[in-house]
């Protein structure tokens, strides 16, 4: 994680480095990853997902739209 900590902007609370889940619906199916690292507001918990596991979590995406995946659930140490 880079140093773009600072204070949320929905809140003002404190950005911290922690994890978060990402989810998106697909429309023919649905991926969760789990303890995707990302700097959440500790007031709020609004997250922020840094450019580079951005990046890894859109290659997930396209490989269960190309996989026909329905539900795909995983840990992001399982993928990262």
């Amino acid at each position: 994680m880079n140093d773009n900590q600072g204070r949320c902007p929905l809140c003002g609370g404190e950005k911290q480095p922690g994890a978060t889940t990402f989810a998106v619906d697909l429309q023919s199916g649905v991926v969760v990853v789990r303890n995707v690292p990302a700097l959440v507001c500790a007031r709020c918990g609004d997250a922020w997902i840094e450019d580079e596991v951005a990046a890894r979590l859109e290659a997930i995406v396209t490989e269960a739209r190309r996989k026909h995946t329905v539900v795909e659930v995983t840990q992001w140490q399982q993928v990262a």
